[in-house]
């Protein structure tokens, strides 16, 4: 599988193989809904399928790595049929999930919202399958997170522990290249926390590591709009391309339409020197 550039701007599709996800309409279940999902996500300009059997939201139940897999399982072996030339990116933090995952579908990109923590495994697992690795910021668990909010300050806090995560990535082994860094918006952050990190987030993005931003449909969007994820798509959209702006290259997102007109636009304004000149 050749991957793309993780430093040139992407979207990631989220396609979730789960019945608790927080967004109801991106809780895949049927092998058919599932394998239509993915052909549209395709169509709509997603160059990377993030395939996620375990819910991370705030409270979600956990599940057995059997339970996991088997989700997995039946989205990864869906992507390879339905766009086999895609990016597949698995969300887990266990490394047993990247090992059958890889031994039955070949390489993928690893998106582990633990950056490591979850299972101590998981670095040593990438480093020799020479896998892209997602090293996302939270605290605690997807059930205790949302207790752990309590920071000197948030951007610096978040910057010093995702590029230590990524030394020590390295130092095992993982190619730099291959290295993603997520500050985990809404994962362990109050609302206020969050708009702190989005403004300051050119500080990770100038470490010289490729930098993921999924602020999809997030509770920072529909709690300031006093709505719901639902009505929360002008919002993602607003801070997409804020994630853009401050040196973001990856959007996780679950409208992927508007995530690659938002790129589309993003480039032109950027390299285009009519635009420059202006």
């Amino acid at each position: 599988m050749i991957f793309p550039s993780f430093h040139t701007a992407q979207v990631m599709a989220i396609v979730n193989v789960t019945d608790d996800s927080f967004y109801a309409a991106s809780r895949m279940q049927s092998l058919q809904a599932l394998e239509q999902r993915i052909a549209d996500v395709v169509a709509q300009g997603a160059t990377i399928i993030d395939i996620g059997g375990y819910s991370s939201r705030p409270g979600a139940t956990d599940i057995s790595v059997e339970q996991e897999w088997e989700r997995v399982d039946m989205g990864v072996a869906a992507a390879r049929r339905v766009a086999p030339c895609v990016a597949v990116s698995v969300d887990t933090f266990r490394a047993e999930i990247v090992r059958r995952t890889v031994a039955n579908y070949g390489a993928v990109i690893v998106n582990d919202i633990t950056a490591g923590e979850g299972d101590e495994a998981m670095f040593d697992t990438v480093a020799e399958m020479g896998v892209p690795y997602v090293a996302m910021h939270m605290r605690g668990t997807p059930q205790t997170m949302q207790s752990k909010t309590e920071y000197a300050d948030v951007v610096a806090d978040v910057v010093n522990y995702l590029t230590s995560r990524a030394a020590e990535l390295e130092r095992r082994g993982v190619d730099r290249d291959n290295i993603i860094l997520d500050p985990g918006f809404g994962f362990a952050k109050s609302v206020e926390q969050n708009y702190a990190l989005l403004a300051g987030l050119h500080h990770l993005c100038s470490k010289g590591y490729a930098v993921l931003a999924g602020l999809s449909r997030k509770s920072m969007i529909y709690k300031v709009l006093d709505s719901s994820p639902e009505q929360s798509l002008a919002g993602t959209v607003a801070l997409n391309w804020e994630a853009l702006r401050q040196g973001a290259t990856i959007l996780r997102v679950h409208d992927v339409r508007e995530a690659a007109e938002i790129v589309k636009i993003y480039r032109i304004y950027k390299d285009d020197k009519v635009f420059r000149d202006l």
